[in-house]
């Protein structure tokens, strides 16, 4: 109809606070998070800001399965350095900020964690945040696992880069 502006609004869970231009610093052209962070993709923002992004994980290993990124390009967690420490607090705020906006009140049934290298598929830092633990399939169990050389929790990871001296 003529005279109608039509009204795109976004979900109410969603948060973004975001410019319209694309990022040149803290920007990877071929990394597909920095490509979903920059709505290239057309990929739902749970959550979006100057430092954190959020977004479903394409292939869930439970029923609220998140991946939690920064929104500036950052490598893999094996990378990171003391300095970091904050910005995976940070991503694990964000990750259960999450759950609780979709109804997971019970954090004491959950998965943060990252895959360590090279069992990460994306070299983009991103943690997975996987709810309820207890009714993840085999599979995800195995992916996902604690205490094993390929998955390492959020906690695990934080005391790692604590006990690092402030350069790598």
């Amino acid at each position: 109809m003529a005279g109608v502006e039509a009204n795109v609004t976004q979900p109410a869970q969603v948060e973004i606070s975001k410019t319209g231009s694309v990022p040149t610093e803290g920007y990877e052209k071929k990394c597909i998070f920095c490509r979903i962070v920059n709505n290239e993709l057309g990929t739902e923002l749970l959550h979006c800001d100057e430092e954190i992004s959020c977004f479903r994980d394409i292939k869930p290993g439970a029923p609220h399965h998140y991946l939690v990124v920064p929104s500036k390009h950052v490598g893999n967690c094996k990378s990171l350095s003391k300095e970091h420490v904050p910005l995976v607090k940070r991503m694990v705020e964000t990750g259960k900020e999450i759950l609780q906006k979709n109804n997971v009140t019970d954090l004491s049934d959950v998965r943060f964690g990252f895959h360590w290298p090279p069992f990460c598929s994306v070299t983009h830092l991103h943690l997975h945040v996987l709810a309820p633990a207890s009714q993840m399939g085999f599979m995800s169990r195995l992916f996902y696992r604690l205490n094993s050389y390929w998955f390492i929790t959020a906690e695990q990871l934080i005391e790692l880069l604590n006990s690092k001296g402030e350069s790598n």
